[in-house]
């Protein structure tokens, strides 16, 4: 058996310039996308609201609080910290709550937060850019890698 190289290839990329205009595009400019997003947010936000959240459903709102959060410390909202916070520890109270009864429910202080912070995300994605996002999803990446992220269930 032959021992594997270390060596990877590392990616080419096929179009520089486009993929720099691309980055300096206001992500408003991509209706559709920011359509399905809204709408997957809204969704899952509604059926946690009436007691239907899945373990999918918290999934994409997890997901949509790190970008809060990740946006945030780049410099979108920072006047918003309190709501930040406050989402944050809404969303991972109602996340341990489910995990040990089986159904996700919401109180009012946290429904109230999580409101908030769901128009901190409209918010900001209206006025960041694609090479914005990117830079925050790789911001959410390293700080789980790094083991920053609290997590709900070990």
């Amino acid at each position: 058996m032959r021992k594997r190289s270390r060596y990877r290839p590392k990616p080419v990329m096929t179009n520089p310039v486009a993929y720099v205009i691309e980055s300096v595009t206001p992500a408003a400019k991509h209706d559709s996308y920011l359509l399905d997003l809204k709408i997957k947010n809204h969704g899952s936000m509604h059926a946690l609201t009436h007691g239907l959240a899945t373990r999918g459903d918290m999934d994409v709102l997890i997901a949509m609080c790190n970008m809060v959060e990740a946006l945030w410390s780049l410099g979108f909202g920072k006047d918003f910290e309190d709501v930040v916070v406050q989402g944050q520890a809404s969303l991972l109270a109602v996340g341990k709550r489910g995990l040990s009864t089986g159904r996700f429910i919401l109180r009012g202080p946290e429904m109230a937060a999580l409101n908030l912070l769901m128009e901190l995300h409209d918010a900001q994605m209206e006025v960041v850019t694609v090479g914005d996002i990117e830079r925050g999803v790789e911001l959410v990446h390293k700080r789980v890698r790094a083991g920053q992220i609290e997590r709900i269930a070990a």
